[in-house]
């Protein structure tokens, strides 16, 4: 029998979508040096360690080892152990404003975002799409966006493979997830998460929440931190009523689950389409509302807080309490109601993981599941229907 060397490398695989058949032997196909250990979890996710035989490691000429992950690579220095960082990269760019089969191309000679002192650089594993992505993409706010060409994405889930001089809260090998951009409209970052690498300031990223893989970390960040964040802002609290517009979106999901599990809602509403209306439900509405049959302003309840992710709030302030107020991320905004811009914060990721890794809160990702790397273009026409189930994910980046 082999004996593996106790030096394994400490960045797990981006194992989200693995072929699970064929089983080991399939895997060890896609591996071009080193070993890979497969397995399965109980949740029935592939789950693969990285390991290098003692007396056989593949050496390159400059003494760098490179180590398989799953449908990536990542190269080992072997004097140093830490990772070595590429010059390029392959990653979805877009060098002006416009439609996603327009504009969108794979390049792989994009460079590596240098890391600043205050931040980690991520070899991504998953990143999800956001409506934001495509309305910078079509110069929405080109005002305030950062130079083109652009690598778009905003939400991230990888492992850290470089850390800052200043960054104190991780280290190289630990798997992260967070939202790359501390305002969504103001300079967001030129080399997002549609890559191979991208490079985040600290403060914006949490620890993985050990519970889920790379694909639901990554549909996470964007729309956890915008409904906690407007739940925050409303005044939500404990024996407060919600009323929650577009409940099956990917923030509308979130903003249910929060209302109830950390912010003690007494009655959850919210409207979707007929065929949505058991999975409102599943979520933890008391009130599941069909918009196709009714018109929610012109029924008896009122609430304390609407939270409205689909432009609807003349009709919104129609239906909230004296001393209530609307919540509208899109759409023309009528008093009381307010907009705000999120913030991307990670404490705020780290203070939800406990609710994550309990199960009392659940990552939502459409039915039509995730979507290949190669796929981006197709990936944004189906999100630009507004018809997805929770989130858009691109899983895995290679």
């Amino acid at each position: 029998m082999d004996t593996f060397a106790a030096t394994t490398i400490t960045a797990r695989t981006c194992i989200n979508s693995f072929p699970r058949a064929g089983g080991a032997d399939d895997v060890q196909s896609h591996v071009k040096f080193g070993k890979i250990g497969f397995g399965w979890n109980q949740r029935g996710q592939s789950s693969y360690k990285l390991r290098h035989k003692s007396s056989n490691r593949t050496r390159g000429s400059r003494g760098v080892s490179v180590y398989a992950m799953a449908d990536s690579a990542a190269a080992v220095d072997q004097k140093t152990e830490k990772f070595v960082v590429p010059s390029v990269q392959k990653a979805w760019i877009y060098k002006e404003y416009g439609a996603a089969k327009d504009v969108l191309q794979l390049d792989d000679g994009v460079p590596v975002p240098e890391v600043k002192e205050d931040q980690v650089l991520i070899k991504v594993c998953a990143a999800a799409l956001n409506p934001v992505d495509f309305k910078r993409r079509q110069g929405k706010f080109k005002a305030t966006d950062s130079p083109l060409p652009t690598v778009p994405g905003y939400d991230v889930a990888g492992i850290v493979i470089k850390v800052g001089s200043k960054v104190e809260g991780f280290k190289e090998g630990d798997e992260v997830y967070g939202d790359i951009n501390e305002k969504a409209l103001d300079n967001p970052k030129q080399y997002g998460s549609l890559g191979e690498y991208t490079a985040v300031e600290e403060k914006l990223v949490a620890l993985k929440p050990k519970n889920l893989d790379f694909t639901q970390a990554a549909s996470l960040p964007l729309a956890i931190l915008t409904a906690y964040e407007g739940l925050e802002r409303a005044g939500f609290g404990p024996g407060k009523s919600i009323l929650v517009l577009g409940g099956a979106g990917g923030v509308g999901s979130l903003v249910i689950q929060l209302a109830r599990k950390v912010f003690g809602a007494s009655t959850i509403a919210a409207t979707s389409s007929t065929g949505k209306l058991e999975f409102l439900k599943s979520l933890g509405t008391d009130i599941s509302i069909d918009y196709t049959k009714q018109n929610f302003e012109e029924l008896p309840e009122k609430y304390d807080v609407i939270y409205d992710a689909v432009g609807q709030c003349d009709k919104a302030v129609k239906a909230i309490k004296g001393g209530g107020s609307v919540v509208a991320l899109t759409g023309a905004v009528t008093p009381p109601g307010f907009r705000f811009v999120v913030t991307s914060n990670g404490s705020v990721l780290s203070k939800l993981n406990p609710y994550l890794e309990s199960g009392e809160i659940k990552p939502i990702i459409d039915p039509k599941g995730s979507f290949s790397f190669s796929q981006l273009v197709e990936a944004f026409s189906y999100l630009e229907t507004c018809r997805a189930t929770g989130k858009v994910v691109i899983s895995p980046i290679p």
